[in-house]
């Protein structure tokens, strides 16, 4: 088990950027590919998860500030304050369920694929600890029962993966990325509330029919609808509602405006490393496996490109304050995790193809069931931070997540809770 515990805490030590490359080349060696062929593709990919990470990283920097002065002025009196995916990933992989959820995970998805019964191949191992975190809650719930754990474990990570199936050809087709698929725990808990909000705004009239997309947006408004501009005048309206008129909101307008314009051309480094992969998956397949299908599971990090999901990240952060203080049995505070609000609607974009207006008003929808999720989870939660060590904001009773609003990981554990009856 230490020596379980010691490989499991080196391989999420060195994270996606440096685990990423390792695996793709690996894979595009058994895929027969020729060794610089591989060594290209796989460091091109990690060239551009290391510009993806920068640029999450300057959307997130020039965001929180603005966000922590939202708070401050909103003044809102909440018992659970959201301090992000740490409490979650310190959950995860805090647990026996978190030393072991790497190997099982990896050898449950060899067994799916071997029995066709998946076609993603899940090389996002730092994203386990979605499936971790279900399973590391079900076993605390449960008595410590190590069996539930890895169940529930299994379980989430199965039904990840078929959403991952079901969207991945949406996901190709929009981003342009040939032979990939996203089965990172939370994004694929949105895909279900998209497809049930399509089924019923397709039956309203008129409102069926907007579809404001970045594209017709720039024919209509010219300058002021390009991806660039766009993005400048709602970091400028961001910055204004937190700062005022001072320098700090031309800073947020200016690089909201840099994010619009680099964003996009990451994705293409993503493209480049991903084309060569991908074909040689596809012959691979073709030859040995009689055309199955075969698509490399990825963080949903790279969804978040897209203009539409920036813009609608970006004001979605004073909807989710808004909505924090309005829902009723609300107990969450937005903090740590509301400044990548993007998240929360990486995979809308690409299944209502861009359309901006089902985008935002979706986001709205994923943002109340997360805020009643993470309020759902913030007893136990803060029950298990407590007995695990985890060191307590100043003045907060109680804690939570909106990253952990993961409302297939709350059934699931509560399913565990019930049947042990704790």
């Amino acid at each position: 088990m230490n020596t379980i515990i010691t490989i499991t805490n080196f391989i999420t030590s060195l994270g996606s950027t440096v685990m990423l490359p390792i695996i793709i080349l690996i894979l595009g060696l058994i895929l027969k590919m020729k060794l610089s062929k591989a060594i290209v593709s796989a460091l091109t990919i990690g060239v551009g998860f290391v510009g993806l990470g920068l640029i999450i990283n300057l959307l997130v920097g020039a965001l929180d500030p603005a966000t922590k002065i939202l708070i401050d002025k909103f003044n809102l009196n909440l018992v659970a304050l959201d301090v992000g995916w740490p409490v979650g990933s310190a959950i995860a992989f805090g647990t026996t369920i978190g030393a072991l959820i790497i190997p099982i995970i990896f050898l449950f998805n060899i067994i799916l694929l071997s029995l066709k019964l998946t076609k993603t191949l899940d090389v996002d191992i730092w994203n386990y600890w979605h499936f971790a975190f279900s399973g590391s809650i079900a076993y605390l719930w449960s008595g410590n029962n190590l069996i539930i754990g890895i169940v529930v474990a299994l379980i989430h990570c199965f039904i990840s993966f078929k959403i991952a199936d079901i969207t991945a050809s949406k996901v190709q087709t929009f981003f342009n990325i040939p032979g990939i698929s996203i089965p990172q725990g939370f994004a694929t808990t949105t895909v279900p509330i998209v497809f049930i909000l399509d089924k019923i705004i397709d039956k309203i009239p008129i409102i069926k029919d907007i579809n404001f997309n970045i594209e017709s947006i720039q024919k209509r408004f010219g300058i002021l609808g390009l991806p660039l501009v766009m993005g400048t005048i709602i970091g400028l309206i961001l910055g204004v509602l937190s700062y005022g008129f001072k320098k700090e909101s031309l800073n947020l307008a200016i690089q909201m405006g840099a994010i619009m314009v680099l964003c996009p051309r990451i994705i293409s480094i993503f493209m480049e490393g991903f084309a060569p992969v991908s074909e040689a998956a596809r012959e691979f397949m073709q030859k040995r496996f009689k055309n199955q299908e075969f698509n490399i599971g990825l963080d949903s990090a790279i969804m978040i490109g897209h203009p539409t999901t920036i813009l609608v990240g970006a004001i979605l952060i004073p909807i989710a304050l808004i909505l924090a203080f309005i829902l009723p049995g609300n107990k969450v505070l937005p903090f740590a995790d509301l400044a990548s609000t993007a998240f929360f609607v990486a995979f809308v974009t690409p299944l209502v193809k861009g359309n901006f207006f089902r985008t935002l008003i979706y986001g709205i929808i994923i943002m109340i069931v997360v805020l009643y999720v993470s309020s759902g989870f913030a007893e136990g939660l803060t029950t298990i931070a407590r007995n695990i060590g985890y060191e307590f904001p100043a003045n907060s009773s109680m804690i939570t997540g909106l990253s952990e609003g993961n409302w297939i990981a709350y059934i699931l554990t509560n399913i565990a809770r019930l049947i042990t009856g704790n």
